[in-house]
């Protein structure tokens, strides 16, 4: 049994806290929370011990999941590493691409599995997107379309701290592009507008992007990002080849529709928001950062992929900025 220390306990460190509470190889062995109450809450929620630093929950787990805000992430990553303890970060690393740099070289000498919450990468649909263009079904992939829109804005006070929607929502997608083109986009164009609240201007921030990228062999992946999107959480992927097409879609609680006087073809709505679009995609990931503890080999979403990620991020900022293509080369920690 693999101790988990949950180090966070806000939205996702609750949602983190209740699939390990599932899984049949971990224990939710203790939490911390700077936010005394949070701790305490999931604690009795959970039976686990409640530490009074992240230190003291490092040193009673066999694995650290860091669920904390993101300007902790690279310190307890770094913590975390020293103590010898299997690593599952949720994403960005950090909102700076020298601290994570720093952070790389700080943990240069650890040799235990360090996973980021690339959890899309684990979404049934879109890994099983991913293995028909692997086995050839749709023939040269050509190009990666990738839609992504929040059904609403969050909060005033996530969005000041959040680093701006490509380092925050993009990036997801960033990471979903790297892992369906299996090739890195080398030249990167993004745009954008304030259309749903123009005062987010004020953040120097964006809530309606475009991004169009290009590998080196040529391949193309446009993402195109909304934070509001009223018909629900809209997430697809579209894989084109020379030999067709397959598509990863939309999930809804069930299919079910109805027909009646008024209206035919009524469906559900789709899944409301990322905990309920993705739990399969969080378990999974879970389940195979659980296996990477036990057999102390590499997981899927590494390091490395945070950091590149957070690279693309970088360049998408630059081509808003300069209003042209940025080359990858461009961007140093």
């Amino acid at each position: 049994m693999i101790k988990i220390a949950l180090l966070g306990c806000g939205r996702i460190g609750k949602m983190h806290a209740a699939t390990v509470a599932r899984a049949p190889s971990a224990e939710l062995a203790v939490v911390y929370d700077p936010i005394g109450a949070a701790a305490e809450e999931v604690g009795r929620h959970y039976g686990c011990a409640v530490a009074a630093s992240a230190e003291e929950a490092i040193a009673q787990a066999d694995a650290v999941l860091i669920a904390t805000s993101t300007p902790t992430h690279a310190d307890l990553i770094e913590a975390s590493a020293r103590a010898g303890k299997a690593i599952f970060c949720e994403k960005p690393i950090d909102l700076s691409l020298s601290r994570v740099a720093a952070c790389r070289q700080a943990i240069g000498g650890f040799s235990g599995p360090i996973q980021i919450g690339f959890n899309r990468r684990f979404d049934p649909g879109h890994r099983a997107a991913r293995d028909s263009a692997r086995a050839g079904e749709i023939g040269e992939l050509q190009q990666v379309v990738i839609t992504s829109r929040d059904p609403g804005l969050a909060s005033r006070d996530y969005l000041k701290a959040s680093g701006g929607i490509f380092k925050d929502m993009t990036i997801h997608d960033f990471d979903l592009a790297r892992f369906m083109l299996d090739e890195e986009p080398v030249e990167v164009f993004a745009t954008g507008s304030t259309l749903i609240d123009p005062t987010l201007a004020e953040l120097n921030d964006l809530d309606s992007v475009m991004v169009v990228m290009r590998t080196e062999s040529g391949k193309l992946c446009h993402i195109n990002n909304s934070r509001a999107a009223v018909y629900g959480y809209d997430q697809r992927v579209e894989l084109f080849g020379s030999k067709g097409m397959v598509i990863s879609g939309n999930r809804k609680a069930h299919e079910l529709e109805r027909f009646g006087a008024t209206a035919t073809g009524v469906g559900e709505p789709y899944l409301n928001f990322f905990i309920e679009r993705y739990a399969e995609a969080f378990t999974l990931g879970l389940e195979s950062f659980l296996k990477c503890v036990e057999e102390n080999r590499t997981p899927d979403a590494t390091f490395e992929d945070g950091e590149k990620s957070l690279a693309l991020a970088e360049a998408a900022n630059l081509s808003l900025a300069e209003g042209r293509f940025v080359n990858i080369r461009e961007i140093r920690a």
